[in-house]
């Protein structure tokens, strides 16, 4: 009797059916030789400090650094405690026994770092010394099992995999549990999360967002002219930007009076854009993001129930190729496609036997290769996961499909000694992008159509305009731009040495990242804006105590990633990893409990109302302490986190100064004073009016 361990019922009723083990007992599926059951994620989790006897939020007890690590049954948060997950523990030792009924062990949880962990917590919580095999499939297709169970490979083949998963989940561990009440006890008030790889994440958007608040916005004049040729309408820009507008209108007066321009200039070349790449998980979030407006753990979850419905590959990867021995499999796939309405326009624009071979490449095949879609194609689905679906087939088309030919023309002219230029681009081999009918980039500058134009010709001038232009300031993050901040991190970083390290490694993987900004917003550090990601008042506040610490450096979390990376290959020792880990966290904990904390520097202020007691200050609200007083003020008025200055000029002055940017609850933003009476009631006044109730 073999036993086979998935991670989800779902997955595990599909391996029962084919193994024949069609028995339905509680917990798992019986039948021919087999015991299939599952995991529920992660049954098994590292202990927390009480597991350790330590009670948590006490300076004298922090560092935390378990020696050994203790594994316990997951727990879920009752009331202000955590308690053991009876689900959970149901299902282990459903497990228990399975496992205790079989000769060796089939692993089956999803193929991949934390697939490998939910199995090797088990594994060792139970203190099972069976052997055990690993399936290991990128589909769950019913031919891709039958082939995953006719060449299962050895356990052990997977120990770096493993070491890896727990060298993170360690990692983890450390930095968050001390850092996080380290901070905590440091601020006095509150509970802060901190995370090896959130917090990096959140210095990220925060400093966005304050370099685009901040930007000065500086503006500049260009000229444009208008001509009419052969029939044809166009325009030319200026080269020069004037700083002073008197200057630009000064120079449109005398090529008015001139009324020509002459063509100097005509540069044509022939550029050839390569097809895109097959998506791995965090392209198809981008793609997803830009396109759709879905959030990164809105495209997780859709691809991944699409995995589960055998429409497509494994979703949690990091590759955007394939190996050799699956090309074969390629053109099954797009007949497959090529029967489908939907996509028969589209499959018919592919040159058979001339398929792009871009896409294959051994060395850049990560654990799983990039996405595909199976020869199981969807013949109903509904409407976010039917344009998810639509994202890889086409990508897939696109990628096997030749390359785009674009002849891109600059005219420059001149008029009384200054430069403008044209720009123009014609299409002359559509390629692959033909299969979407995309002919360019979302990015890309406004082309026109103008006439054949060479040197000497000279344009009539029918119009001129004095063009006002502005600096933009770095634009806010969308959830897609983070996602690709946190894919190229070691790119920013300044030193030359480093950053060709760290090019291909960001911070987080692309199965995690999703998780990370999930988490993000759970802790109220970050809000959504439209289209935008913003911190919070919250999120502000750590990431100002926390900017220039060594927990919030990019850099260093990259530098982890490809630690892990190491370990996973077999090239760097996992003890070693711990070891610099657990000196990191000293080191952080240390920083983070010796800073000088803001709440030191809080005003001494009396309650307005009561006039016995001091007012508490916290993040969200500035409150009497007294019960039978109950003088408390909000912070965040109609959108805005009012600053500590302007609650002291509120307490003792009875105004603030004006407050911009709030905004009423029809959406509408205004400026105002926040005031306060006699009563210790507050409301607004408005520039040159009378004040008015603050809602």
């Amino acid at each position: 009797m073999k036993a086979v361990i998935a991670e989800k019922p779902s997955v595990a009723r599909e391996i029962a059916a084919l193994l024949g083990a069609t028995e339905k007992k509680e917990g798992f599926f019986t039948g021919n030789g087999y015991q299939v059951t599952w995991a529920l994620g992660h049954l098994i989790a590292l202990g927390m400090p009480e597991d350790y006897g330590i009670k948590g939020f006490q300076r004298d007890s922090l560092p935390i650094l378990p020696d050994p690590f203790v594994l316990t049954v997951r727990k879920v948060k009752k009331d202000k405690a955590y308690v053991t997950d009876t689900g959970a523990l149901k299902q282990l030792k459903i497990i228990e026994q399975v496992i205790g009924r079989c000769e060796s062990i089939i692993v089956a949880t999803d193929a991949g770092r934390e697939g490998e962990l939910i199995f090797r917590y088990i594994y060792d919580y139970l203190q099972c010394k069976k052997p055990f095999e690993r399936l290991w499939i990128s589909s769950l297709t019913e031919k891709a099992i039958r082939q995953g169970f006719d060449n299962l490979k050895p356990g052990g083949d997977f120990d770096g995999l493993y070491e890896a998963a727990k060298g993170r989940s360690r990692a983890d561990w450390l930095m968050g549990i001390n850092a996080s009440q380290a901070l905590s006890i440091a601020a006095g008030a509150g509970i802060y999360s901190l995370g090896r790889v959130q917090t990096p994440t959140l210095a990220l958007i925060c400093k966005r967002y304050q370099d685009n608040k901040n930007f000065n916005v500086k503006y500049y004049w260009q000229i444009e002219l208008e001509h009419r040729k052969d029939f044809l309408d166009f325009k030319s820009l200026s080269k020069t930007k004037w700083d002073d507008k008197k200057k630009a209108e000064e120079l449109v007066r005398s090529i008015q009076r001139s009324g020509r321009a002459a063509v100097s200039s005509v540069e044509s070349k022939t550029i050839s854009e390569q097809p895109p790449l097959l998506f791995d998980l965090t392209g198809l979030q981008k793609e997803a993001n830009k396109k759709l407006n879905l959030s990164a753990d809105q495209t997780l979850n859709i691809a991944q129930s699409l995995y589960e419905n055998k429409f497509i590959t494994y979703p949690r990867t990091g590759s955007k190729y394939i190996p050799e021995d699956v090309w074969p499999e390629i053109p099954k796939l797009i007949r497959a496609l090529g029967d489908s309405e939907s996509y028969k326009q589209a499959v018919s624009k592919l040159k058979w036997g001339h398929f792009n071979k871009r896409i294959v490449n051994d060395l850049k095949v990560t654990d799983h290769h990039g996405l595909l879609i199976t020869d199981k194609i969807p013949s109903a689905l509904v409407a976010k996961e039917k344009t998810v679906y639509d994202m890889i087939a086409f990508r897939l088309l696109e990628s096997l499909s030749g390359v785009c030919s674009k002849e891109i023309t600059e005219v420059e002219l001149n008029a009384l000694h200054c430069d403008f230029t044209i720009k123009g681009v014609k299409v002359l081999e559509p390629g692959w992008r033909s299969i979407m009918g995309s002919f360019s980039e979302d990015n890309a500058e406004a082309v026109q159509d103008f006439p054949n134009l060479k040197v000497g010709d000279e344009l009539k001038i029918k119009n001129t305009v004095v063009l006002e232009k502005k600096t933009a300031p770095p634009v806010l993050y969308t959830e897609a731009g983070l996602l690709s901040a946190m894919e190229t991190a070691g790119k920013e970083i300044e030193n030359e040495v480093e950053r060709k390290i760290l090019q291909n490694v960001g911070i987080g993987t692309p199965a995690t990242r999703a998780s990370i900004i999930e988490i993000l917003f759970s802790r109220d550090y970050i809000k959504r804006e439209k289209k935008s990601i913003i911190p919070t008042a919250k999120g502000l506040q750590v990431y100002e105590l926390v900017k220039d610490k060594k927990i919030a450096d990019a850099a260093m979390t990259a530098e982890w990633e490809l630690a892990l990376q190491k370990i996973e290959n077999g090239q760097a020792d996992v003890g070693i990893f711990q070891k610099e880990m657990e000196a990191y966290s000293c080191s952080i904990t240390r920083e983070l409990l010796d800073m000088i904390v803001a709440r030191e520097n809080l005003p001494k202020l009396m309650c307005p109302k009561c006039k016995s007691h001091s007012l508490l200050i916290r993040d969200k609200i500035v409150k009497c302490p007294d019960e039978e007083c109950k003088w408390v003020q909000f912070r965040v008025i109609s959108g805005v986190q009012i600053s500590i200055i302007d609650i002291e000029k509120l307490i003792n002055k009875g105004k603030t100064s004006l407050i911009k940017g709030m905004k009423s609850k029809a959406g509408k933003k205004f400026d105002a004073y926040v005031i306060m009476n006699n009563k210790a009631e507050t409301s607004f006044e408005f520039e040159n009016t009378q004040p008015r109730k603050k809602k």
